[in-house]
């Protein structure tokens, strides 16, 4: 892959020659069980070519513009009743990129809000949808309302101020914008993870996950709440945000952080090392086997996000590794979510290699390798796969939200990661691929960039969700900012 980006050179550099850091949510919460602390700067930090789309695992199972997806809902309801699909770049303030070079939608009912510094490839466009403090998580229901999970619990790279609550924010009359900002369960300091399942809704109440009765078209939570797990195992006081997803199965995988302060003890094997960062897998009810969790994979500092690839069987991570230290071979992954896999933290940095700057040798022979490489700092913060209604290079892509390096927003930006073809042995997995590789052709590719222009006046993109109608939505923890993203009809 040619490196777009002028100021990746030196990471670049860093991350070929075997150095590859990453984001911590802070609490006042001291770690129970660590055995060390996040150093001060940690708490400051965030830290073969895809073929063409027809040929995609995902787009091959069926997830088309038609389809019914279970955890995400049915398609916009102007398409369920057999009207018109919207034309959503063609709504006032949507920009839209032709020729290399952005127009403005005009007309009454947009926003006013200036989005000519968002770069898109050509034929997508851009369009502000609201502003919610800390918003962490984006999850759409059956019905396409968004929710959304706004923590009061501030965490470390500059986001604070939320809510406490998960929020829904619809848009009723389809004009691109938020019509108002619903509490849908509050008192939630800390709340990350959203998911929706089989009649219910499950969210992060700190150590918690919960759930609730759901039927499409709720706008208010239940009275009557069920705590399903309270995951204990191990509890970090900055790495505190659990993703939640759900695979093909039913089966609910929950991230749990672990800290940049933990030490390794270079005699032990990979069956010794104890669970701390790592992904769990919970009980859909109360009282099912497993009310702490069931350890799944282990060996992680802090994985920041989780979600499913539909029709794909399998579920995928993003691991925030040891911030500042590329020179000690860490980088951040994307990663599939396996039973048994060990990621190597705090001892090595990926399979077969140690951190340099750990005292003595241990053992990584038994850790896993990552699927797709990230420069250390670049801090990819949310993901989800398109479901086969964009075109071209986009389509049917894994998409990755980088939060960019704390202080700098350098590396900020929406990336597009190629996914195997329905002839391979994984289809629908993104393909093996490296940031900093400059061979990687298209496999990787940045998708939408201007975050990080040297004014730290945008923000920085947190997190992505797709719509039932095929929009990418896109998150902002420090303005707030919501924003979508459409093709051009």
């Amino acid at each position: 892959m040619t490196i777009s980006h002028p100021r990746l050179a030196l990471a670049a550099f860093l991350l070929v020659s075997g150095g590859f850091v990453a984001s911590a949510c802070s609490s006042s919460t001291s770690s129970s069980g660590a055995t060390g602390q996040d150093s001060g700067a940690d708490a400051a930090h965030d830290s073969g070519e895809r073929t063409d789309a027809s040929e995609s695992g995902v787009a091959d199972s069926g997830h088309k513009d038609s389809a019914i997806i279970e955890d995400t809902g049915t398609k916009d309801a102007t398409l369920q009743e057999g009207g018109p699909a919207i034309d959503y770049c063609s709504l006032p303030g949507s920009v839209v990129w032709k020729n290399g070079t952005s127009t403005v939608v005009p007309g009454e009912g947009g926003t006013g809000q200036d989005l000519s510094w968002v770069h898109l490839p050509d034929g997508y466009c851009v369009h502000y949808f609201t502003n919610l403090s800390e918003v962490r998580q984006l999850r759409f229901a059956p019905n396409g309302d968004l929710f959304a999970a706004s923590p009061s619990m501030g965490c470390a790279g500059g986001a604070s101020g939320g809510l406490g609550a998960v929020v829904v924010l619809p848009d009723d009359n389809h004009d691109g914008v938020a019509d108002s900002q619903l509490t849908y369960q509050g008192n939630l300091p800390e709340v990350a993870g959203l998911l929706f399942l089989n009649g219910y809704f499950y969210y992060q109440n700190s150590t918690a996950i919960d759930r609730v009765a759901y039927t499409p078209g709720d706008r208010v939570a239940p009275s009557a709440v069920d705590q399903v797990a309270d995951i204990e195992v191990y509890v970090s006081g900055d790495h505190w945000p659990k993703a939640i997803d759900a695979d093909d199965m039913g089966n609910i995988y929950v991230t749990n952080g672990g800290d940049e302060g933990i030490l390794c003890d270079p005699t032990q094997t990979g069956a010794q090392r104890p669970f701390q960062g790592g992904i769990l897998m919970i009980d859909p009810a109360p009282g099912g086997p497993n009310p702490n969790g069931l350890q799944v994979a282990k060996g992680l500092r802090n994985p920041i996000a989780l979600r499913c690839a539909k029709g794909t069987g399998a579920c995928f991570a993003l691991e925030l590794a040891k911030d500042f230290d590329p020179a000690a071979g860490s980088r951040e992954k994307l990663i599939p979510v396996r039973m048994g896999d060990d990621w190597g933290f705090p001892c090595c940095a990926t399979a077969d290699q140690q951190y340099t700057d750990v005292s003595g040798t241990p053992d990584c022979t038994d850790v896993s390798p990552e699927i797709t490489s990230f420069i250390i700092d670049h801090t990819p913060f949310g993901l989800d796969f398109e479901q086969g209604n964009w075109s071209g290079l986009w389509k049917s892509r894994t998409f990755v939200a980088l939060h960019g390096f704390f202080g700098s927003w350098v590396g900020a930006r929406i990336v597009g990661i190629a996914t195997e073809p329905k002839t391979s042995s994984q289809p629908g997995w993104p393909v093996p691929s490296s940031e900093a590789t400059e061979d990687a052709g298209t496999a990787f590719s940045d998708f939408a960039t201007g975050w990080d222009d040297g004014k730290l006046d945008h923000g920085r993109p947190a997190n992505v969700a797709f719509s039932p109608d095929g929009r990418l939505f896109i998150g902002n923890d420090i303005n707030g900012d919501i924003l979508w993203i459409a093709a051009v009809q």
